[in-house]
């Protein structure tokens, strides 16, 4: 898949996920093969105003790369405002948001509100894509509801809006995150444009990549829930998709190994107590797959202090033979 000069090989990428996509895991999501990370979204206005917490959000590494800024806002002035003073912090694309449900965003007019006005979804965009030289993207759901059903004319207003690239969340905006995603929403879209078209939702296991992809003729593919405390995931699609088959699952010695990794980054990036804090929940998913694995996480999400939680772990390991 191309996204502007990006190749990106295999197809595979880390989606927005708030509270949980930050540098700590957009890394372990590229060093086991996701293709590109995206960011948590930001809020154009916070942006504007120069939020500090707003611009925290995406501070990353050179090994993240190639990675996306997501912006979401209503106001196209603002969103291509926010485009121009985040592009000067040298991410690979920007990412207009047309897919959030949450109802803090939708209630100022942003995310998946804007699937129920294509004429400002398109003003917006093309906003976004003259204020910046770097490839635009966005990201969409099914519509607002079961009665208006409408990705693929907003992907349609996306393409002539200049973006090079739409991720589809076949669910609607009332669906929220419930119920099945409707992969032939992705299938319709892919076949009324012709920019790259990436999947996303339902997708729970490396094979689910696979199935997504014959299914629709998407060209890439976002994984998002499925890789907290999973990083493995990319490795088995890429493998599934290059090779038809899959590794072996990770054994539990090597999740807990991966999961003291991952809280060392979190603790170098954000500062020990909240970097702790934050890595409660992404243990939960980490410790799995073995005899006392339900205790341990009942355990160690009360348990404080970096080197505390780290030798815990390390114990567990060493418990494991």
């Amino acid at each position: 898949m191309t996204i502007g000069e990006l190749i990106l090989e295999p197809p595979l990428i880390l989606a927005p996920l708030a509270g949980y996509t930050d540098s700590a895991m957009r890394r372990l999501a590229r060093r086991f093969g996701a293709s590109m990370v995206w960011t948590e979204m930001v809020s154009a206005e916070a942006t504007i105003r120069g939020s500090q917490k707003t611009f925290d959000l995406l501070k990353f590494q050179p090994d993240e790369r190639p990675i996306a800024f997501q912006l979401f806002g209503v106001r196209p002035e603002a969103m291509a405002e926010a485009a121009r003073r985040v592009a000067r912090l040298g991410p690979d694309i920007i990412d207009v948001n047309a897919g959030c449900p949450a109802r803090k965003v939708v209630r100022s007019g942003a995310g998946a509100a804007l699937m129920r006005d294509l004429a400002l979804l398109g003003d917006v965009a093309s906003a976004v894509v003259e204020a910046t030289e770097l490839p635009v993207t966005a990201k969409i759901r099914s519509g607002w509801d079961e009665s208006s059903v409408n990705a693929v004319e907003a992907a349609e207003v996306l393409e002539r809006s200049g973006v090079r690239a739409i991720a589809v969340h076949p669910r609607t905006r009332a669906q929220g995150f419930g119920g099945s995603a409707d992969w032939s929403v992705v299938r319709r879209v892919k076949e009324a444009v012709g920019i790259p078209v990436i999947g996303s939702g339902d997708v729970k296991i490396a094979s689910d990549v696979v199935r997504m992809v014959e299914a629709t003729g998407c060209d890439g593919v976002m994984i998002g829930r499925a890789a907290v405390g999973n990083p493995w995931i990319f490795a088995g699609a890429s493998a599934l998709l290059g090779e038809g088959k899959s590794p072996p699952p990770p054994a539990p010695s090597e999740r807990l190994r991966v999961a003291v990794e991952h809280l060392d980054l979190m603790v170098e990036t954000k500062g020990e107590r909240r970097g702790v804090f934050e890595m409660r929940k992404h243990l939960v998913a980490y410790i799995r797959g073995f005899s006392g694995a339900s205790a341990l996480r009942s355990e160690i999400v009360r348990i404080e202090g970096h080197e505390n939680v780290r030798r815990r772990l390390q114990d567990a390991l060493l418990a494991l033979g």
